[in-house]
């Protein structure tokens, strides 16, 4: 049986925020758009949603198209609906957000986008729709799941000293840790493996190296321990 819709009906996008660190500051994945509305300015990665497809299967395709980022865990952030967000007509935008380490992906600008590059958190330039409000719900998301999720580890090497790890979470909280406190709420969750092998920071002495553990947190996780730092 055929069924004629009467009502009218909006049009449903996806927009992606990508955070990555450069080991020195917090960084987001953007694109220059190609195309009207706001051809030239900067946006985040995305597009509408074709009728045959699922909200994940767009997000991933839109990212893959205009920033040639691929196979990246992309995780729903929050919908999107202010009645005028979109100049074109009434576009609802469902927004997803990843962590990822920039020197692991080769970014590529293609179809609507005229280039894409990572800028830091702290310099973003003048947002295309509503997508600085995104960004920083995205933003804001982050601070909270590095608190109480061990995600801050994706965002650094595999293998890293304790320096660089407090330097991550400075960096996406925007403040200054104590050192001492920060290290010793480290230790004591023992998710942390020592390795054999220094790094060079600086003039000083070469700093031991740390893994974190995945396999000892998920035990944890399931028996309802978090990591709180």
């Amino acid at each position: 049986m055929s069924y004629t819709y009467t009502y009218p009906r909006g049009a449903l996008t996806v927009d992606c925020v990508v955070f990555g660190f450069d080991g020195d500051e917090l960084q987001v994945l953007l694109i220059r758009r190609g195309i009207d509305p706001f051809k030239g300015d900067w946006a985040l990665p995305g597009g509408f949603v074709h009728v045959d497809e699922s909200l994940d299967a767009a997000a991933r395709r839109e990212l893959k198209e205009e920033t040639g980022l691929d196979r990246v865990f992309l995780e729903q952030l929050y919908t999107f609906g202010e009645i005028n967000r979109d100049p074109r007509e009434r576009v609802v935008s469902v927004a997803y957000f990843a962590l990822v380490r920039p020197r692991d992906y080769e970014t590529r600008a293609s179809t609507d986008a005229d280039d894409a590059r990572w800028f830091p958190v702290a310099e973003i330039p003048d947002l295309a729709f509503d997508h600085h409000s995104i960004l920083e719900m995205a933003h804001h998301r982050l601070r909270g799941k590095l608190r109480y999720e061990p995600v801050g580890f994706e965002l650094l090497e595999e293998k890293f000293t304790l320096s660089q790890l407090q330097h991550l979470y400075e960096a996406v909280l925007g403040k200054a840790l104590d050192k001492r406190n920060f290290r010793k709420k480290l230790h004591s969750l023992e998710l942390l493996i020592p390795l054999k092998e220094k790094r060079s920071e600086g003039s000083g002495r070469p700093a031991q190296l740390f893994r974190f553990d995945t396999k000892k947190y998920e035990k944890l996780k399931k028996k309802g321990i978090l990591f709180e730092i």
